[in-house]
């Protein structure tokens, strides 16, 4: 069959056009399961196909072109990544302290700021406004994600937290959690989004120092905390701490589990705070590519 130049090149165009919206239009095909990786080798967001061994996706700073060159050093060293909407965006942030949103089918940056400090988690209000918490400067931001000119412009409000390194919002008693070193607070948040504000409720002290990682496990109404030398499970209700019985203890940056047919995971370093691996709690590998450094890994629910 022979087709003229002027219709080749129609149909080597249609071609490319499809291609190309295929690689700027991304999701999650059915069936399989995916992991965001908080990845600093590269200093990005990945997701990584666990069936194909591959990283199938990422978000990297430094080529965005939504986000400005001199503000890419935001994103040095990934260090939390989480889904939200059931996987349409996902929410990051960077030991450099940059905070951001993300729309993962065409990787858009949504909103980004910088909230410095080391920062180490990152939380979404039920207002859109987003709260980040920094362990080398000691405190919550909340950002007001209303207005346009992010990033130079953004209304914040800091609040004191030592030693910040996680946030979990509880949609069914509206109450923000962080552990910070071994107590277990909660706070109330007023919900203005033009003047936000976060209110002490209580403090609970945890049965071990040097909290990492607090993450609401899956469909329950408990969270996963990862400490100096131990992972537990932790209950909104009572604000009791379980230990969890896992091959490793100490040192675990992240804990992410999900329905059942996907097994609790876990990042426990190899080198320094970052490892190539995402491991089970038992031990088991997960999913493995040599030169990653992989900070917190999260399933893409």
């Amino acid at each position: 069959m022979k087709y003229s130049i002027s219709i080749l090149s129609s149909i080597l165009l249609t071609a490319f056009l499809h291609a190309s919206n295929a690689r700027t239009h991304w999701q999650p095909e059915k069936g399989k399961k995916y992991i965001i990786l908080s990845e600093q080798s590269k200093s990005r967001v990945a997701i990584a196909d666990i069936a194909a061994s591959a990283i199938v996706w990422e978000w990297r700073p430094a080529v965005q072109p939504d986000i400005e060159p001199e503000h890419a050093k935001w994103f040095e060293a990934m260090s939390d990544a989480k889904p939200l909407e059931n996987g349409k965006y996902i929410l990051a942030c960077a030991s450099g302290g940059g905070v951001a949103l993300i729309r993962v089918s065409d990787k858009k940056t949504m909103f980004y700021a910088y909230a410095g400090g080391n920062t180490h988690s990152v939380e979404q209000l039920p207002d859109g406004n987003i709260v980040s918490a920094s362990s080398t400067g000691n405190l919550m931001s909340i950002f007001v994600t209303s207005g346009k000119d992010y990033p130079e412009k953004t209304v914040r409000k800091d609040f004191y937290l030592r030693d910040g390194h996680n946030l979990v919002w509880d949609k069914k008693r509206k109450q923000l959690y962080t552990v910070s070193w071994n107590q277990l607070k909660t706070y109330r948040y007023n919900a203005d989004k033009n003047n936000p504000l976060l209110t002490a409720v209580d403090s609970v002290a945890m049965p071990d120092n040097g909290a990492h990682d607090l993450y609401r496990a899956h469909d329950t109404d408990l969270m996963w905390l990862s400490t100096h030398s131990a992972v537990f499970k932790v209950s909104m209700q009572s604000k009791k701490a379980e230990k969890v019985s896992t091959r490793f203890g100490e040192n675990i940056k992240s804990v992410s589990s999900g329905p059942e047919g996907y097994p609790t995971i876990i990042i426990r370093p190899k080198e320094k705070w970052w490892t190539d691996e995402v491991l089970d709690l038992a031990g088991n590998s997960i999913f493995k590519q040599q030169g990653l450094r992989i900070y917190k890994a999260r399933w893409l629910l």
